[in-house]
This record gives C-alpha cells, structure tokens and sequence, in this order.
C-alpha cells in the first residue's frame, strides 16, 4: 500500500512502529518510533497501546500547530503522562477478569460493543479473543445493533462492552438494555461513576479510576487483552504462537 502511494505521489509518509528494523520504517519517510520494547507474543498488546499513546502525541503537535491554546497542550500532556499509573491500577484487576473468563472458555461466538472513539477499542477485544482463544468474536458499533448483529443475540451469546463515563454513556445504556431483553449475557467494562448495575445477566467489572476521553482508550484495551489472555490459557492455547498467525506479514 506504502509503494501504492509513492507510485501515485503523496506529500511524504509516517509509519509508527515499534522495531527499527521493519521494513516499513525503511520505506517511509518519516519514523515515530513506539520504543516498547520486544514483543515476543504473534498477538500484539503493548505494541497496540503504545501506538494509541503515539497517535495521542501526534494529534497533540499537529493541533498546536493549528492555534491549539498552551493550557489546553499542558493538560493533554499531563493526561498522557498519568496513564502509566492508571494502566496499573487497571493492571490490578486481573484476578476479577480471571474469574470472568470462565464464562467464555466454552462459548464458540462473542459479540463486542464500543461507541464513539471506544469502537476501535472493542474490535481490538474481539481480534485478541479470536487470535489467541479460537473464539469466533466480532465487534460493532452499539448504535448500529439493529443493523445486523442484535439478531444473533441469545442467552449463550457473551456480549462484552467498555463503558466510559462520557457523553455516549447513556445511549450506551440503551444499547445495552437491547441486548438483555433477548437474553444477552452482558459483561460490561465499567467507569466508577457509570451509574451500571450488575445483575441477572449482567456482569460488571468496576474500572479504578476515572479516565478522561483522551485516556479512555488506553485504559480500556489493557481488560479486554486480559480476558482474551485468561481465556486462552483455560482452553490451553498457544498464547504466544497462535494458529496458521505470523508477526509480519509477508504476503500479498
């Protein structure tokens, strides 16, 4: 795609990566380099996270370079600065999420729910489940259930969901009561103050702390890596070196 784009003629390329000898970083013009240091595992986790951090970085330069205000920079970069801290507190619940796991270990489907800017982070939940446990998960966006995806939902489908306490919350809540009027198991990944209830059917893994909408993304990714490393290893998986996976594709 890289050569596509050079052949077409572009303004220059940026590749974000976190090993200095990829190929990718030969060909492109300009490097942002993650620095997490080696990932041994065919499914990426840290190298996911640390490129959210980076694009997070990015987004900030770029935006000062557009009048972004000096307070405004100084508060997103001190929001970036604490994720460390709030990864670590996320980092502790991974007896909760352990337990959690249980359920998936003989499901052969799971749906996973994200909105605005927490969709990405659910389809990451979904590829982690599949790649490492065998598990067939897909992700959508929660307002577009009734598009397709509510029609496969029944009491022995898991439906796994981050919940944010941000200004999609309640429209959330509503996609979520959806999905346990047909029987949907859910598991929700929620903000302290997200004002959800467990229940019959309904399961909730409390975050720590409260992330703002820039940390958000980081924060939620580090449980749903967790549930699908928990689930692996009770299917007994090869976590590292999953099935017919390579680390680099080389293939068209």
């Amino acid at each position: 795609a890289l050569q596509a784009a050079q052949e077409l003629g572009y303004l220059a390329s940026l590749a974000i990566c976190n090993v200095a000898e990829s190929s990718l970083v030969r060909e492109t013009d300009l490097v942002l380099m993650t620095r997490a240091g080696p990932e041994i595992g065919v499914a990426s986790t840290k190298a996911f996270t640390t490129q959210l951090a980076a694009i997070a970085l990015l987004t900030i330069v770029l935006a000062k370079h557009r009048g972004l205000e000096v307070k405004a920079e100084q508060d997103l970069v001190k929001q970036l600065a604490e994720l460390p801290a709030l990864v670590e507190r996320t980092l502790a619940l991974d007896g909760a999420i352990s337990t959690l796991a249980e359920d998936f270990a003989d499901k052969h489907h799971a749906l996973f729910l994200g909105r605005g800017v927490l969709n990405p982070i659910a389809m990451e939940g979904a590829l982690k489940l599949k790649e490492i446990s065998y598990i067939h998960a897909e992700a959508y966006p929660a307002g577009e259930l009734k598009h397709g995806p509510l029609a496969l939902v029944d009491d022995d489908m898991p439906v796994v969901t981050v919940a944010p306490n941000n200004e999609l919350l309640e429209k959330l809540k509503s996609n979520l009561q959806e999905v346990r009027a047909r029987g949907g198991q859910l598991y929700v990944f929620a903000d302290a103050d997200a004002e959800i209830d467990a229940g019959d059917g309904v399961h909730i893994i409390r975050m720590p702390a409260h992330a703002t909408a820039f940390q958000a993304p980081v924060v939620y990714t580090i449980p749903l890596q967790l549930l699908a490393y928990h689930v692996a290893v009770l299917k007994g998986t090869d976590i590292d070196q999953p099935r017919n996976l390579a680390k680099s594709v080389t293939v068209e």
